[in-house]
């Protein structure tokens, strides 16, 4: 797998190509020339500790902050993604998976070394006809398997770097597979949740049991549960892992 960054993703977004991919997208008529009315005159300027610049224009990348540039941004790259297909990815279910994309973040999945690279090559010269570059300096791969496997990727001239843990969306995966570090870590964050929530709200004679247990579900929860759908444990970690949420959940005072 291949975890591809974006140099300056929303700020390299050219305008001219965007367009052209909302009409190949169906976006025409009123709609897309309200879009781009968004970006028409739009200026900047720079400000170094209280003194401003004069403004000046900005004529390429997305509006930062604008609730409309996500979906612009997703558009744009799927339009990338489609375009480099043509290498089969790994099966996952029954489908074929070749690649995860989340706005600016980008995943490449193959079965291969030599898939692999030719799927990286294709996103990237797509990634150029359309304005865009990878950051190979911050790009890296990585390979899921029991024992060390050797994955030289190249962009160019320049080849990634293989790496042995990532984080990505926030979960750390690992080319072994294992989940108890990341496990590990969701516990650790969570006990951090619950001592800061002991010292400042559960403390509180006024809040009633079921209080209690609203902000236990509301957050301690969502933290020790974050991207638990994809943990996978022996029975030896199920049971040591159990044992450490119950003991936080007793320290606590919650159950």
């Amino acid at each position: 797998m291949c975890f591809v960054d974006l140099e300056k993703a929303y700020d390299r977004v050219p305008r001219s190509i965007l367009w052209g991919v909302l009409r190949e997208y169906g976006v025409e008529g009123p709609l897309i020339r309200t879009i781009q009315s968004l970006y028409q005159r739009s200026r900047s300027l720079v400000r170094i500790a209280g003194c401003k610049s004069d403004s000046f224009p900005v004529r390429v990348g997305l509006r930062q902050g604008c609730p409309l540039s996500p979906v612009l941004f997703i558009t744009f790259m799927d339009r990338i993604s489609r375009r480099s297909r043509g290498v089969e990815g790994v099966e996952f279910s029954g489908r074929k998976i070749s690649s995860l994309l989340f706005a600016d973040d980008v995943v490449l999945l193959a079965p291969s070394n030599r898939d692999l690279q030719q799927m990286l090559g294709r996103f990237a010269t797509e990634c150029e006809v359309a304005g865009m570059r990878i950051s190979t300096s911050k790009s890296e791969s990585m390979v899921l398997a029991r024992k060390k496997i050797e994955c030289l990727l190249r962009v160019g001239e320049e080849v990634l770097l293989q790496v042995e843990e990532f984080k990505y969306l926030g979960i750390l995966f690992t080319s072994e597979g294992r989940m108890e570090w990341e496990i590990d870590r969701q516990i650790g964050a969570a006990s951090a949740v619950m001592r800061a929530l002991n010292r400042s709200v559960v403390v509180k004679k006024e809040l009633s049991r079921k209080a209690r247990l609203s902000i236990n579900r509301s957050i301690y929860v969502l933290v020790l549960t974050y991207g638990h759908q994809r943990w996978v444990m022996t029975g030896r970690s199920l049971l040591h892992n159990h044992d450490r949420v119950m003991i936080l959940s007793c320290f606590t005072g919650f159950t």
